[in-house]
């Protein structure tokens, strides 16, 4: 279908704005230009409580911002780990939207201030997610965390570390995930794809965009093939637990999304994949000037309580 009236108003603000490519961006730019989107997430709602703390990770503390909703716990726990191409973003970044999602789910927000690259190369960033995810099961009590329902999630670059971490947990036996919530995830460091092509340009994430990101965030080229880059080319995906895969209709990551979607229930991982119309890459967490970024959050916070419904302790 056509561009939605919204994105193309928000596309149209940004072309006359005249901000440079990312490309043509040094990192630090990007993160400066990156920063006011944070914006459109609406003003921070109020939760519970909210509290920084610090995780330990293989490089030293990580930090880490829990968001605890109203009520008596124990909750239920979403990791989360934010988007921007292993280079942008930090807790500030996401905090309206880690807000949205803790008053929608019910559940602690645990979101992840993983190291960035291009200073810190793949697999930092990786090394620290998972940190964070052991971090939340072990101090489950002092943080009012039911350790039977620890779901993990995250957009873009950071549904490519949430998809990850369920692999790792999967396969060193840690901790428990209940359901994966994957937003537009990077899933392959591969460009062959339809949407690729089709959304090469003119809808905010291009492919030249993402070949700066993945440079970036990999030592080398050669790294891209490794599972823990990109998820998609596990050859095993049973066990995995339960997902969630939304995509945007015109984004270049939309068919690699929707691949490790239909990968996962192939595999018989009860998976939902979920293509939003006339979206772009970036809408779920722009909900003020892109309104079905909202069906997108209440999307995810369903799909959130009902994962931690079944999995109640006892």
């Amino acid at each position: 279908m056509a561009l939605d009236p919204a994105v193309q108003t928000l596309l149209d603000t940004l072309a006359a704005a005249g901000q440079p490519p990312m490309e043509q961006l040094t990192p630090v730019e990007a993160r400066a230009a990156f920063a006011p989107f944070a914006d459109f997430a609406g003003p921070p709602e109020p939760v519970g409580d909210t509290r920084d703390a610090v995780a330990p990770g293989p490089a030293g503390d990580i930090p880490v911002r829990v968001y605890t909703p109203i009520g008596t716990g124990p909750f239920p726990a979403l990791v989360y780990y934010h988007g921007g191409g292993w280079v942008l973003g930090n807790l500030d970044s996401h905090d309206a939207l880690c807000r949205l999602l803790t008053n929608r789910s019910g559940a602690v927000v645990v979101a992840a201030d993983y190291r960035l690259a291009p200073e810190h190369k793949f697999p930092a960033a990786l090394d620290d997610a998972y940190a964070v995810l052991e971090w939340v099961a072990k101090e489950a009590g002092a943080l009012q965390v039911d350790p039977a329902r620890i779901a993990v999630g995250g957009d873009s670059a950071g549904g490519n570390l949430a998809a990850v971490v369920a692999q790792l947990a999967r396969d060193r036996r840690g901790p428990a995930i209940v359901t994966q919530a994957l937003i537009y995830p990077v899933t392959n460091y591969a460009f062959d794809t339809a949407s690729y092509a089709q959304n090469a340009d003119g809808y905010l994430l291009t492919r030249a965009s993402m070949d700066w990101f993945w440079d970036h965030y990999l030592p080398t080229p050669a790294d891209g093939a490794r599972l823990t880059a990109s998820p998609l080319r596990a050859a095993d995906l049973t066990g995995l637990p339960p997902a969630l895969v939304i995509t945007a209709e015109y984004d270049p990551l939309r068919d690699e999304g929707e691949r490790y979607g239909r990968a996962l229930q192939q595999a018989g991982v009860a998976t939902t994949i979920t293509r939003y119309d006339g979206m772009i890459h970036g809408f779920f967490q722009l909900p003020v000037v892109i309104p079905r970024g909202w069906d997108a959050i209440d999307e995810v916070a369903g799909h959130l309580k009902r994962a931690f419904a079944v999995n109640r302790s006892l």
